[in-house]
């Protein structure tokens, strides 16, 4: 059983056919699709699942907070269950590939007094760009 099935059972949320194949297809360290990825993926598990279903459990688990929704330059929203996990990300600036990435520190820290402007800063989402193997190659 995965992490975010078992976090949507201890929630309570009802798990139809559907859902649990969505679910299913987010399970994973370094999972970060786009809704059409969910779906082409839920249809090998789940034949009759349509986009729109897809879509709207998506929306779903964003809501509920289970699952992170990933806007990166102008490319289609990703999906990152790894919602309860401290992680941040690493972009692949040519082919747009996500990886979760844990470095060590508090990121609140780099970040000092005389800079915060009076906000109470309760979070930092940080990410970090560059090319992946595969796009560094000639």
């Amino acid at each position: 059983m995965s992490d975010l099935l078992a976090r949507l059972r201890e929630q309570g949320w009802r798990l139809t056919a559907q859902r649990r194949v969505v679910a299913e297809v987010l399970d994973g360290e370094h999972v970060h699709l786009t809704a059409d990825e969910v779906h082409a993926r839920a249809v090998h598990l789940l034949p009759e699942i349509s986009r729109a279903t897809v879509y709207n459990t998506l929306g779903e688990l964003v809501s509920l907070g289970e699952v992170l929704e990933v806007s990166t330059d102008g490319r289609a929203k990703r999906y990152d269950p790894n919602a309860h996990h401290a992680h941040q990300h690493l972009i692949c600036s040519s082919c747009g590939t996500i990886r979760d990435v844990h470095p060590s520190g508090d990121p609140l820290a780099a970040l000092p007094p005389a800079e915060r402007f009076g906000f109470a800063v309760s979070g930092a989402e940080i990410t970090y760009r560059g090319l992946c193997p595969e796009c560094r190659t000639p």
